[in-house]
């Protein structure tokens, strides 16, 4: 596991230890940052179920100003700090907080939130809930999530809407996007 581009490209990563965390494959982190590509520069990210923060801090090698690390796991917290540390990237905050709980309790917006709870447990659609209804993302800004491919795909109320879904064997990633 390794960061793929930006400031800290080629800097390797830690996981948690355990089965508790499943690191995203560099396959699809490629293919989500190549979603994201263009909307990175400056914005806020948020990272949800970080486990190894490395969703997060590929965000933030490609030049995010911010992103707040979310997981409620001690080893995968430590992880991010450690992997923070080593990459020396700036403007990463870690929060230890059950994902759904900190979106119920966070009065900030973001530009991009990244989304990879564990698969079928129910979390996808729980935190999408909560995201949609709390509205934590500014206009414009885009949720990218990553699930089993077939879990089904949350219908997001307006102001969000499913933008597109992108499949990848045994995953898949779901982009929203909030006009």
């Amino acid at each position: 596991m390794r960061i793929i581009t930006g400031t800290a490209r080629g800097r390797k990563l830690k996981a948690p230890i355990g089965a508790d965390t499943r690191p995203s494959s560099d396959r699809i982190k490629e293919n989500m940052f190549n979603i994201l590509h263009f909307h990175l520069e400056g914005r806020r990210v948020l990272d949800l179920f970080a486990g190894s923060g490395q969703l997060g801090l590929e965000a933030l090698s490609r030049g995010a100003a911010r992103c707040v690390f979310v997981d409620n796991n001690a080893g995968a917290l430590q992880s991010i700090r450690e992997n923070l540390a080593h990459t020396r990237l700036l403007g990463g905050e870690v929060v230890a907080c059950d994902a759904v709980k900190f979106i119920d309790g966070n009065p900030e917006k973001y530009d991009i939130i990244l989304l990879d709870p564990p698969y079928r447990a129910g979390l996808f659609w729980k935190t999408l809930e909560a995201i949609t209804e709390n509205d934590i993302l500014h206009p414009g800004g885009l949720i990218l999530a990553e699930c089993a491919s077939d879990e089904a795909v949350f219908e997001a109320p307006s102001p969000y809407f499913l933008q597109k879904s992108y499949n990848y064997g045994s995953k898949k990633i779901v982009l929203y996007t909030r006009q």
